[in-house]
């Protein structure tokens, strides 16, 4: 949900040479339908009584107990919520039948679907097929076997926004295009590199580059156009969280500090265009493109993910996993 500044843009590095995936037909979008209800009784996020729109990026740092336990609260909904999304991809499932698993899940929790009603976005989760980078609208389509789909969660819970995501293969990896699978574990283990890189008294820039480094050395291309947020009782806040190392981004970490860390690769090259929605965000060779997402926290001892269970700080790096 969180673009950089600044218009559409790519930057191109020298990269290793990676397989082409399969030719085709390329993602077309479908009908959306009407935006689900929320009942009366759960809390709303302030900006929908300003038509959706933030008044404010301006973050408190989350270091009082109640704040913490709060944050957390919001992030283990949250991924309990992708949790059973993701359970529901499979061919032939449309990306609007996943949104509505997504909303009544968020309502099971007692939270609030962040995206529903922000800056005009119409449903309760985004959902980005395949060449799809980001901010992908659930509509009617149904999903094809071999393709990925990235499914993204924000909920609005006791105050707090808790936001993460997880790209997944509809149907069984071993009969998709080996390079997009790839794609996907290599993406998985940028966002572990980017999370292991959290820590007081580093620079934000650091979680940038060890992303950086994973995702070249595996000859995979950064979307740099999107970047990460800080979080909490916003939605979208400062800092931004750069997927690669961004010399002008000096901000120290601090205890406090929560934000995302959410990097999109690229199979092809990191070039996209924005569809005349104004929000589906694609590659623009058509190649696919991996997203995975976390809230983090930086502590005094270093960093809790606020969105894992289990004492699992990251997501499985087998790409047999995503199915």
């Amino acid at each position: 949900m969180q673009r950089s500044r600044g218009t559409l843009r790519h930057t191109v590095a020298m990269r290793a040479p990676v397989p082409t995936p399969a030719l085709r037909d390329p993602v077309r979008p479908g009908r959306i339908g009407a935006p689900r209800v929320v009942p009366a009784d759960i809390a709303r996020p302030p900006y929908l009584a300003t038509g959706g729109v933030p008044q404010t990026r301006r973050l408190e740092p989350v270091r009082t107990p109640d704040a913490v336990a709060r944050l957390r609260r919001a992030g283990h909904a949250a991924r309990r919520v992708l949790d059973t999304v993701v359970a529901a991809v499979a061919p032939g499932v449309t990306t609007d039948h996943l949104d509505a698993v997504a909303h009544h899940a968020y309502l099971d929790e007692g939270g609030y679907p962040s995206t529903l009603g922000y800056r005009s976005f119409p449903k309760s989760l985004c959902t980005s097929v395949h060449e799809v980078v980001a901010h992908g609208i659930p509509d009617d389509r149904p999903l094809r076997p071999g393709e990925i789909v990235n499914c993204d969660v924000t909920i609005y819970l006791d105050g707090m926004h808790g936001d993460c995501s997880r790209t997944v293969v509809v149907g069984d990896p071993d009969g998709a295009d080996p390079a997009t699978v790839e794609l996907v574990a290599v993406t998985a283990a940028a966002l572990a590199r980017g999370v292991a890189a959290v820590r007081p008294g580093a620079l934000l820039r650091d979680v940038g580059r060890a992303i950086q480094d994973h995702a070249e050395a595996a000859g995979a291309g950064i979307v740099r156009h999107l970047v990460g947020h800080g979080i909490g009782e916003q939605f979208h806040g400062d800092p931004n969280v750069h997927h690669y190392d961004e010399p002008s981004n000096r901000i120290r970490l601090r205890p406090g500090m929560a934000f995302t860390i959410e990097p999109m690769l690229t199979v092809g090259l990191p070039e996209v265009v924005l569809w005349d929605d104004g929000w589906t965000i694609a590659t623009i060779d058509g190649l696919p493109s991996a997203q995975f997402e976390h809230t983090v926290l930086v502590t005094e001892g270093g960093v809790e993910v606020m969105t894992a269970l289990d004492g699992d700080p990251v997501y499985p790096l087998a790409a047999s996993a995503y199915r």
